[in-house]
């Protein structure tokens, strides 16, 4: 594990503020970060959450999933927060009905957003409160997506009627380079009244301007009073730089770009090497004992 910090000649108390302060809270991405390549989640990695809760350090995950696509983490982990889906554009309690807050893409958004997506090239799934729709049942990613969500897309001719509570638009296409450029079309188009980044290199997530994952550090620091600075985030992908931002420490996986690697306090190793446990371990939970 190299510390990025020691790259760019800065240190952890410069970036949390005035003088280094102790992590109340961890907030991790999911996909590349808490789990495998193939979704798995380590008996390790869950035993590294079960000591920051025994720490006293509160923890949470956000994803571009949507809830119900979260539930097989919440009993192995034990989440007793509310975890924060589609981005931050739903924050939801752990018994998936509770909902704290939604944010849904403002009327006549997603019309714009989904010409823009298409003019790639890229198909366009759509998300909403309750469900997950999309046009071509083969189209690519689709089978994997629904094996790691664990629930079907409904397949429809037209988005027509379903626009009104869309929590979020992706576009999705094997074509990196497309992606790319279509984030920033798509984020110069829809301006102000959305938020665009990729959440993989070949996913385009849209949705809410406030349901980003900087916007979560700073929900959950309000909801908590806990100051964004005692917050540390992890994650592996350009989405993940938005919570870096906010949060007083930020570990980037070894498995990110070296550009999100370039936005974190640290760097640990990847998420087939334990990058999760390792980085708990040596950058949150060292010098911390755990409660009686």
């Amino acid at each position: 594990m190299i510390p990025s910090s020691a790259k760019k000649g800065v240190n952890m108390a410069s970036r949390s503020g005035n003088s280094e302060k102790a992590i109340r809270m961890v907030i991790a991405d999911v996909d590349g970060t808490l789990v495998t390549q193939e979704k798995i989640l380590t008996k390790r990695t869950a035993e590294a959450v079960l000591r920051l809760h025994e720490a006293g350090i509160e923890f949470s995950v956000t994803s571009g999933r949507p809830p119900r696509g979260m539930a097989m983490l919440i009993d192995p982990l034990k989440l007793t927060q509310p975890l924060a889906a589609f981005n931050g554009g739903v924050l939801i309690e752990p018994d998936l009905t509770t909902v704290v807050d939604q944010k849904f893409l403002p009327a006549g958004v997603p019309e714009k957003v989904i010409e823009a997506i298409e003019n790639h090239g890229l198909d366009v799934w759509v998300y909403t409160d309750t469900g997950w729709y999309i046009r071509d049942a083969k189209g690519p990613h689709v089978e994997r997506e629904q094996w790691t969500v664990k629930f079907p897309p409904s397949v429809v001719k037209a988005f027509a009627g379903l626009l009104g509570r869309v929590a979020k638009i992706v576009g999705v296409s094997d074509d990196h380079d497309r992606v790319a450029k279509c984030e920033k079309d798509v984020q110069q188009a829809g301006g102000t009244h959305i938020s665009a980044a990729r959440s993989q290199p070949y996913y385009l997530d849209v949705t809410h301007p406030q349901a980003n994952k900087g916007g979560v550090v700073l929900a959950m620091s309000k909801l908590l009073s806990i100051p964004a600075g005692e917050i540390a985030t992890i994650g592996d992908m350009p989405n993940d730089v938005l919570m870096f931002e906010k949060s007083g420490v930020s570990i980037a996986m070894g498995n990110a770009s070296s550009e999100v690697q370039a936005s974190a306090t640290y760097i640990t190793s990847t998420n087939e090497e334990e990058g999760f446990a390792n980085a708990i371990e040596k950058f949150v939970l060292t010098g911390r004992s755990a409660r009686a």
